[in-house]
Parts: structure tokens; sequence; C-alpha cells
């Protein structure tokens, strides 16, 4: 095998590996060394090569971290297998695109100076990461800084969220690849690896710092139903999973129960036909008891849009209007059909629509003292628009409540993955998360990210537990509220803009290679 194709395998193997991290969290360090890797290899190459090894890196790290897509495609979906396995690869490889042209502008713009270079390296690493966070609706599972969970990189978060780890990591990764570079030259690969070895090693002696207070506890019972997924909209299985909702809410013991996203699967004039004192009775049960639920639920009709939604039930809604919650991020394909897709979407089983977006800054429930702020499904991967909750102190959530059925994707790695990424919201905000779940993970996580409390995924039960609500605003929330994601597209520009007026240095002319 040729130098080239050996560096080939390498940058598809690592983007792989890497993806153990984001479920093996004591694995943190694999990606630091992986994106050393990566530039190291990129380092001396021309910008084409750089663009391919980038391409090749990411589109292993998503096909790896997300192949469990195939399972919604085929297993439920219906699709044959080979298209299914095609559409996430594809899938895959267009979004590893971005990590390609950030490598490709790397290499053609360096200077051949460490400092200038790694820096540069960082920018377009976060200019990759923004593109697949925002671009089409955004994705950004699998997002680097989620891999820093339980590392030292991660007391960083309620200062700079996860993209601002994303950068650490990239900055890291980006030191250690120079040093490897210019390891002929000790007195500059050495402090280069020094400061990439220190980062970390300061990150853990400084720790966490605390930036909210205790604002009460509150007694929780979280459901989960463990419903087949492809029984789960089946109207002849339906009856059975309400009566058992039916029944764990009567057996549930917490202040706040919370049961899943769309626990109850109908539309309120389905329930009404198919079991006409159903709704009636939970409404009784909450409105005439100092207990209080939210219950994921669809909502709408033809003429007004349908919705993806939580309903709150408590006596503060007694003789009146429910709270109600509408999902914002909607998911492409699942949620919401991309203009030029409806014939991909014809081709698969799964009873998806056109849902409408409910508002940005939707209120929370009250709760005792407590301010419960829900989020439906992977809306907690989009940390800048949880933060718009968060603009005014006084109305700022005290909890944060996950309502997910990622059922569609079986027992895979995508049930710990999604866990970490709810960690890595309550570490931003510093406030505690209530995930209820269809089949997992079901749990309670408190402001520090530690899980106090968790059902095993993948069975029937009702999670009891307490949690402490927190008040006062982290920086992350305060500057993330205002100005989402703008301030990282303002540091990357500013970044790649001064790296352009440093002169290149001799031995390295911009956008050639340099051969080691």
């Amino acid at each position: 095998m040729s130098a080239r194709g050996a560096q080939s395998l390498v940058a598809a193997a690592l983007g792989a590996l890497q993806t153990l991290a984001f479920v093996h969290t004591t694995l943190w360090w694999l990606p630091l060394l992986c994106t050393a890797v990566l530039a190291a290899l990129v380092w001396p190459a021309p910008p084409a090569r750089a663009a391919w090894l980038g391409w090749l890196y990411g589109s292993t790290w998503l096909g790896a971290g997300v192949w469990w897509l195939f399972i919604s495609l085929h297993r439920y979906g219906g699709l044959p297998a080979w298209l299914a396995v095609l559409a996430v690869a594809l899938l895959c490889m267009a979004l590893a695109l971005y990590l390609a042209l950030a490598m490709a502008l790397f290499a053609r713009w360096r200077r051949g100076r460490i400092a200038v270079d790694v820096a540069l390296f960082a920018a377009v690493w976060l200019l990759a990461e923004l593109a697949r966070t925002v671009i089409f609706t955004g994705f950004p599972w699998l997002a680097s800084g989620y891999a820093q969970i339980d590392g030292p990189l991660a007391a960083w978060a309620p200062w700079i969220g996860v993209s601002g780890i994303g950068v650490l990591t990239a900055v890291v990764g980006g030191l250690l690849g120079a040093a490897w570079q210019q390891r002929a030259d000790a007195r500059r690969a050495l402090p280069a690896a020094a400061v990439a070895l220190a980062l970390p090693a300061l990150s853990a002696a400084w720790g966490t710092q605390e930036f909210s207070r205790p604002a009460g506890e509150l007694d929780v019972s979280l459901l989960q139903g463990n419903v087949p997924q492809d029984e789960k909209f089946s109207m002849a299985y339906v009856p059975q999973a309400l009566a058992w909702v039916a029944h764990a809410l009567g057996q549930a013991r917490g202040e706040l129960v919370v049961a899943p996203e769309t626990a109850v699967p109908l539309l309120p004039e389905q329930l009404a036909e198919l079991l006409p004192d159903y709704w009636p009775a939970l409404r009784a049960r909450f409105e005439n008891s100092p207990r209080a639920l939210l219950v994921g639920v669809p909502l709408g009709d033809m003429s007004r849009g349908y919705t993806n939604s939580v309903v709150g039930l408590s006596a503060a809604s007694r003789g009146g209007t429910p709270y109600r919650y509408d999902k914002v991020h909607l998911v492409p394909f699942g949620e919401f059909i991309p203009t030029g897709f409806h014939w991909f979407t014809e081709l698969m089983n799964i009873p998806l629509g056109d849902f409408a977006r409910g508002p940005l800054d939707a209120p929370s429930f009250a709760v005792g003292r407590q301010r419960v702020a829900p989020n439906i499904c992977y809306e907690d991967l989009f940390g800048a628009e949880l933060a718009r909750r968060f603009i005014d102190p006084a109305r700022a959530p005290t909890i944060f409540a996950n309502l997910s059925n990622i059922g569609w994707f079986g027992d895979t790695i995508a049930v710990p993955q999604h866990l970490n990424i709810s960690r890595m919201r309550t570490l931003e905000f510093q406030r505690p998360m209530l995930r209820a779940t269809n089949t997992g993970a079901t749990a309670i996580v408190d402001h520090r990210a530690r899980v106090t409390a968790s059902l095993a995924p993948f069975t029937q039960g009702v999670l009891e537990g307490r949690v402490q609500g927190r008040e006062g605003l982290t920086p992350f929330a305060w500057w993330s509220a205002r100005f989402g994601l703008w301030p990282w597209l303002v540091l990357a520009a500013a970044v790649i803009g001064l790296s352009r007026l440093v002169p290149p240095a001799p031995c390295a002319p911009a956008g050639r290679a340099v051969r080691p």
C-alpha cells in the first residue's frame, strides 16, 4: 500500500474510532488523539489532499456514530435494506463535506507558524461544526464537545458551551499534530506539546465553577412505557398502552409526573372517539390535586396544523386552558418534509407529516416554586435555542424536562448518546434535566451532569426520585440567550482574518505542501 493510501486508511479508521468516546465517556482522551493525528496528516498536505482526508475522517465519524438511523428507515420505515444503508451513507458523506472544506481552507491559508496555524485549525474546525449545527435546520449530533462530558475540558461548559469545548478539542489536537510535524525541531515541538497537555490538566485543576444556587426540591415520577415502536401507533395496541399510562399515573407518587413524547399517541378527537372518558379523567386527577403532570401528545387539526406537543395539567389549569408546549425544532423527514423530498418519504411506512413549529420563547410550567421547561426529543441538542428561555432571569427555568421517544432507533448506542447530550445541557446552564422516555434513557440528571437515578433501558416502569431546582445564570446562559451562535461565527471569522495578515514563514508558503 502506498503512503497516501495508508494515510487515507488511518484518517477513516480514526474518524470511526473516536466515536467510542460519545458512549464510553471515560475515553474522553481518544478524540483528542484522533484529532491530533488528523491535524498531523493535513498539516503538510495541499488543499485537495487535506479535503480528502477531512472528508474521510468526517464520513466515518458520523457513519460509526449514527448508523442506527438505518433501523428507523428499514425496520420501521420499510425501506429496502440497501436503500436504507445508502440513505444513511449519503447523509454522513454529505455532512462530512463541511469538515472537508474546513481542512482544505486550513491547507490553503496556513502560515507555517505554529501558534497561528493552530488558531486557524481551531477556527475552521469551529466553522465546520457550526455549519452542521445550523444548515438545513442542523444535525449537531456527535459534535466534538460531547465526547468531553466526563473529561477535564467539561469544566468550560458553563462558560463556553459545547461549541467552545469543541474548539478546545481542536486546539489540543492541533497543538499535538503540530508538535509531531515539528518533531525534528525540539525548540518548536516541545512547547506545542506542553501547552496541549497543560490545557486538560489545568482545566481539571480548575474544576467546574458554581454559578447557580439551590431553588428548592421537587419529588418527581418519570414514566417509561417501553411501547414497541412498530405497535406504538397501531389502533389495536393503543388502548393497551393508554391503559398502562393511566395505571402508572395512578401509582406515581411525585409532585410532578412526566410521561414521554406521544405517551398519548392520538389526537384529541381520535382519543375522544376511542376512549371518551380518558382525557376528562386525566384532567380531573391532576386538576383536583396538588400534583402536576407533563404528558406528550399530538395536538391540532387539518385547518390549524398539527404539533408535537406537551400538555401540562395542574390545579392552575382547572376550569381553564391547560399549559401547552409545542415542539420548536422539528426533525427533517420525521416531522417536516424538506422541499423536493416527498418522493423519499412516500417510500416509507412511518407516520410522517408536516408539523407546525411552536414559539421560540415558550413559558415554563409552574410546579410549586419550580419553573419546568419542557423540550421534546432532540431539541436538547440545540443549546443556543434553549438559552432563549434565560433572557429574563426571573422567568428562567429552574428545571429542564426532556420528553423523548427514540424507540425508532432500537437498542443501540443512540440511547447513551442522547443521555450524554442532555448531560451537557445541565453543565451549560447548571440546571437539572428530567428525562422521561419511551425506551430509555429515563433518568434524573443533576446540575453537574451526574445521573442521580435512572431506569434500565427497554423496561417498563416509573422512576421515582427527587430533583433540586436551580436559580442563577451561567456565563453561557447569559451570552447565548442574547447572541446565540453569532459570537462563535464572529470569532472564527476574526481568527481567520487575522491569520491572513501574518506573513507565511519562509519554509512554508501558504497553500503548498510542507514535506517533513
